[in-house]
C-alpha cells in the first residue's frame, strides 16, 4: 500500500492537560510523516476559574511547538465542551481538507501511526460499508484462523481515528430515530454487537446524561450499515485513563498498554468475520454492578 498523493491533516483536541499534552505531541514529532502533516489544534476554554492556569499552561506550550509542516491553533475563549469540539472542528477540517486523522490530548501514537492511517484512509475511502479508521486495537482475544492485521467492528473508536467528508456528513448527531430503537428489540440488540455497553449510553446521550460525541458516530454508522476498521495490534496508547480526564474520572488499566511497532498489511477488501465480532463485543462486557445500575437507574 503506497501513501495518497496529499497527506490527512491532524487534528487534535486538548483543554486543560499540559503535560498529558506535551506526551502527546512529543509522541506525534517522532512520527515519520509529521514533518510532511499540517497540525490543526483546537484548544477550548476555561469551565470555571481553576482550569484558567492550566489552560495558560497549555497554550503556552502550544506557542512553542514545532516539528511539522504547518501549525494552526484555535483557541476559545468559551468552553464548549469535548463533544461539541469535535463535532465543529472535525466538520470544519472536513469541509476543507476531505480527509482527517483525529486526536486527543491523551494519545501517544507508534512512529508509523500517521503512515498507516494515511494509508488506511486511501484504501476505504470507496468502502461504502466503512465509515471510519482506528489504530487503536482493543486487547481482544481473536480466534486461531485469523490472520489479518485489520479487522472490522461495528463500532467507531474515539482514540487515533480518520474518517472522510463523505461519510461525516452522514452523522445524525440529533439521533433521530431514537424511538423507533428503542422499541424494536431485534435492532437494539444488532446495534449491540458492536458492545453491550453501546445502547445504555446512547439513552444517557439522549437523557442529557452524558454529552458524548462518540457514542453519536457509533449509532450513525449503524444506521448506515457501516464499520469501523481496527488493527489487530495497536498503534495508540491511551495515558487519560489516570484520573484527570473529563469522561474517565476513574482510574483504569482495562483499555492495554501495548503499541505495536510492526508494519500493518492493509487489505482493501476486507470482510467481516463474525468471530472477531463476538470477540470484539465481548471485550465490551458490563460489569454486573454496572448493569443493575443502568437497569435500575435509567431501565436500560
Amino acid at each position: 500500500m503506497s501513501l495518497p498523493a496529499s497527506l490527512a491533516p491532524i487534528v487534535l483536541f486538548c483543554f486543560n492537560r499540559p503535560a498529558h499534552l506535551q506526551q502527546t505531541i512529543e509522541a506525534l514529532q517522532q512520527n515519520m510523516l509529521a514533518a510532511e502533516s499540517e497540525l490543526i489544534i483546537y484548544s477550548d476554554g476555561p469551565r470555571n476559574s481553576s482550569d484558567e492556569p492550566l489552560i495558560a499552561k497549555v497554550r503556552a506550550y502550544l506557542s512553542s511547538i514545532s516539528g511539522f509542516q504547518s501549525i494552526k491553533i484555535i483557541k476559545s475563549e468559551a468552553n464548549n465542551g469535548l463533544a461539541a469540539s469535535v463535532i465543529k472542528g472535525v466538520t470544519e477540517v472536513l469541509n476543507q481538507f476531505g480527509k482527517v486523522i483525529v486526536l486527543e490530548d491523551d494519545m501517544l501514537s507508534a512512529p508509523d501511526f500517521l503512515v498507516f492511517m494515511n494509508e488506511a484512509l486511501s484504501a476505504y475511502e470507496s468502502r461504502k460499508d466503512i465509515f471510519s479508521v482506528t489504530a487503536y486495537g482493543p486487547p481482544i482475544s481473536f480466534p486461531g484462523h485469523y490472520k489479518e492485521d485489520l479487522y472490522l467492528a461495528p463500532r467507531a473508536s474515539s482514540w487515533g481515528w480518520g474518517t472522510w467528508l463523505s461519510k461525516w456528513d452522514k452523522a445524525d448527531w440529533n439521533v433521530t430515530t431514537f424511538s423507533g430503537l428503542q422499541n424494536d428489540k431485534n435492532k437494539r440488540n444488532q446495534f449491540k454487537a458492536g458492545g453491550e455497553d453501546l445502547w445504555p449510553m446512547l439513552v444517557k446521550q439522549q437523557r442529557n446524561v452524558i454529552d458524548s460525541w462518540a457514542i453519536r458516530w457509533t449509532y450513525s454508522q449503524f444506521i448506515n450499515n457501516a464499520y469501523g476498521v481496527y488493527p489487530v495490534h495497536s498503534k495508540i496508547r491511551n495515558i487519560g485513563t489516570d484520573g484527570s480526564g473529563t469522561n474517565f474520572t476513574f482510574k483504569t488499566g482495562y483499555y492495554g498498554s501495548e503499541m505495536s511497532d510492526n508494519k500493518i498489511r492493509i487489505d482493501p477488501q476486507i470482510k467481516p468475520d463474525q468471530q472477531v465480532i463476538h470477540a470484539f463485543a465481548d471485550y465490551y462486557k458490563l460489569p454486573l454492578a454496572l448493569k443493575i445500575k443502568n437497569r435500575i437507574k435509567y431501565g436500560v
